[in-house]
């Protein structure tokens, strides 16, 4: 491994502290900058894997990445633009739920007991997926895409779980640790967002979660 990559996850630690301080002063366009660059990071370091390993899941597992870059930010730049706020954000969930669609293409193929992780995760979202609907007040459109997303997450998260503890190396444990810290990571951000009462610290906890996740992830494709 190049010793310049752990140059980029320092940069992207450093730019993703700085988007959370400009995004709480409401300096949103500046921020969306900081997250896309701090974002920009963890796709360097996949990119980076790629081109050491050229395998197809770090390929696939590349293409995540970049989604969830794109999805960083789409969410924000709802702050910089308020009216088309929703469809922002929507477009933005969508581009994380292709994210994750092509996390599982490259975890799929090296499962052991598929169809036990994916219904234990299917379980576990639906349980959530009851809760929020009950007590929180959540427009239909995001019900929609809660459901296709939470269920990507948890199933995506639960496989790679489950490879970690049948097939376990440094390669499946690294990117396990990063696909639950990237899912506890939405639970919060759904709880500050629909609960009603918005936390800054909980913002700094689903940000701080999320991005060391998928830096995990960019770095498990090194192993």
């Amino acid at each position: 491994m190049n010793p310049y990559v752990y140059v980029l996850i320092l940069i992207g630690i450093v730019l993703q502290a700085l988007f959370i301080k400009v995004e709480h002063e409401e300096k949103y366009l500046l921020a969306d900058i900081f997250k896309g660059l701090a974002s920009l990071m963890f796709v360097l370091v996949g990119y980076n894997a790629y081109l050491t390993t050229n395998n197809i899941s770090n390929r696939q597992l590349l293409i995540g990445l970049i989604f969830g870059m794109v999805g960083d930010i789409l969410l924000n730049l709802r702050y910089v633009f308020p009216k088309q706020g929703q469809k922002i954000f929507l477009a933005g969930i969508l581009s994380f739920l292709i994210g994750h669609i092509m996390y599982l293409v490259a975890l799929i193929p090296q499962a052991r007991h598929l169809w036990l992780f994916v219904a234990i995760g299917a379980l576990v979202a639906a349980c959530l997926l009851v809760y929020i609907f009950k007590t929180m007040e959540v427009k239909k459109a995001f019900k929609i895409f809660g459901v296709f997303y939470l269920g990507a997450v948890f199933i995506m998260c639960s496989i790679a779980i489950g490879i970690a503890i049948f097939a376990p190396s440094n390669r499946s444990i690294i990117f396990a640790i990063g696909a639950i810290l990237f899912t506890a990571s939405d639970v919060v951000l759904i709880f500050n967002t629909f609960s009603g009462v918005t936390r800054f610290s909980l913002r700094v906890t689903n940000l701080s979660l999320y991005y060391i996740g998928q830096m995990l992830i960019a770095y498990s494709m090194f192993l």
